[in-house]
């Protein structure tokens, strides 16, 4: 707006109908168009903090539209006079009034105020207006110093007004009004009047709290989320073995195996999930192999997984093989507080006679390579852990040579494909597996090929090469 206004300036001609109407017709195109997207945005109705916050903007925009195209229509149509004894009410759902005009003529204190500027602060339209001495009655008392200021430096300093207070109107009603003016000067340049205009804007704040808000809680919510997956990876850091590199055993007698893994974090605004590794030398010579994952997410996941990879050991140290010690897992899944899906692959392999015995709980098979080919071994029988009380699981055997190396790995370790599709992808691999001389170096030719992409949930895979 001006800086300042003359009082011999003649009064600016309203804009042509036509072109009015032009600007209307496309606001009313714009609002259709906003409101088609709303409608086919995904998550309506969710209770999603991201789908609260994106509707809440969506209906912002939709009502600051609506408050435009009346505007528009006000601008078009002319200020009501002062005697009208009830002003049009805005549509419903508006968040603005129509605009309210005034004028204050400081030389003989007289003040006039159009039609909507009674109805916006609630008076009375048969009542003289008020003069700018009388107006801060109508403001709460917190806002009366901001209204004497801004009114004082526009007839002093010749500031325009442009500032928010609120009125309370008769019963109670506590409304946000949002004011703009500027004084008028005569010849010697001395404030002679000054005019403003008014908008009750309550429900425009309100509803950019609730934009503010549903953003505060989203933010809040993804923080929440980033906090909780750190803690679950450093509580996972702290239960999985803590290999970098070559897994190695504490051998008594000749090595046998070429062990590494590796664990595959998901990334940072996906909760964790609870994937497990292991690799344990049993008193009786034979190793424990095992990978595997349950379901849900952050930090109560750790818990329970923590649980079973110790009972998975505890187990194995009694000497259960893998098919019993799939059976006993199930029912410990089954007897918990809060029950958990779970699969996975436990192996003992017999090094004195190159024996691999294995089961597994609907869990990826694993793979065997030699001589520069891959396949997956045949599953015996298994299903989820946790799923069916009472379950049976059968166990293979596979003979193993010297060179053989074997890789058990979790469902997650292809972003993008599981099961079958995972394996080939996985056994595609044999070529370049087979020019590696050791488990750590065959582990980080599977990383530099799946483990660049980001992925949904974290990942697990172990590799073991036959020594001897």
């Amino acid at each position: 707006m001006p800086s300042h206004l003359s009082a011999d300036r003649p009064a600016a001609q309203p804009p042509g109908r036509g072109s009015v109407d032009a600007l209307i017709s496309q606001t009313r195109r714009l609002k259709g168009d906003v409101d088609a997207v709303r409608r086919d945005a995904a998550g309506e109705g969710s209770d999603h903090p991201r789908e609260r916050w994106q509707r809440a903007l969506y209906d912002l925009a939709l009502h600051q539209l609506s408050d435009l195209d009346e505007h528009l229509a006000q601008l078009r149509d002319g200020p009501l006079p002062t005697a009208a004894p009830e002003p049009p009410a805005p549509s419903q759902g508006s968040l603005l009034s129509r605009v309210g005009s005034a004028e204050w003529n400081l030389l003989t204190d007289e003040a006039s105020w159009s039609g909507e500027l009674y109805q916006i602060l609630g008076r009375d339209p048969a009542a003289p207006p008020l003069t700018l001495d009388e107006l801060p009655s109508l403001v709460v008392d917190e806002d009366r110093p901001k209204l004497t200021a801004m009114v004082t430096n526009c007839l002093v300093d010749a500031r325009p007004i442009d500032g928010e207070f609120r009125i309370a109107r008769r019963g109670g009603d506590v409304r946000t009004v949002h004011m703009m003016g500027e004084p008028v000067l005569d010849t010697d340049g001395s404030t002679a009047s000054m005019w403003a205009v008014l908008r009750d804007v309550s429900e425009l704040r309100r509803s950019q709290r609730v934009v503010s808000e549903t953003r505060d809680s989203l933010h809040h919510r993804q923080e929440t989320a980033r906090s909780e997956h750190r803690l679950a990876v450093e509580l996972q850091e702290a239960v999985l073995p803590p290999w970098r590199g070559s897994l190695r055993l504490p051998h008594r007698g000749p090595r046998t195996l070429d062990l590494a893994s590796r664990r595959l974090p998901a990334s940072a605004h996906t909760m964790i999930g609870g994937d497990w590794y292991d690799a344990l030398e049993l008193t009786d010579g034979e190793t424990l192999l095992s990978v595997g994952d349950l379901t849900g997410q952050g930090v109560g996941v750790t818990s329970n997984m923590t649980m079973l990879l110790g009972a998975v050991r505890g187990m194995a140290m009694t000497g259960a093989q893998p098919g019993q010690l799939m059976a006993w897992l199930n029912q410990l899944l089954d007897a918990t507080v809060q029950p958990a899906l779970g699969s996975a692959v436990c192996c003992r392999y017999r090094p004195a006679t190159h024996t691999l015995v294995w089961a597994q709980a609907g869990h990826p098979a694993p793979l065997l390579f030699r001589d520069g080919t891959g396949r997956a071994l045949n599953a015996p029988d298994g299903v989820l852990l946790g799923a069916t009380s009472g379950a049976v699981y059968g166990q293979a055997e596979e003979t193993l040579q010297v060179g053989d190396l074997l890789l058990l790995h979790t469902d997650g370790l292809v972003p993008g494909h599981t099961g079958s599709a995972a394996a080939n992808l996985l056994l595609g691999l044999a070529p370049r597996l087979a020019g590696n001389r050791t488990a750590e170096d065959c582990v980080r030719t599977v990383v530099e090929e799946f483990g660049a992409s980001e992925r949904e949930d974290n990942a697990c895979v172990l590799a073991a090469r036959v020594m001897s």
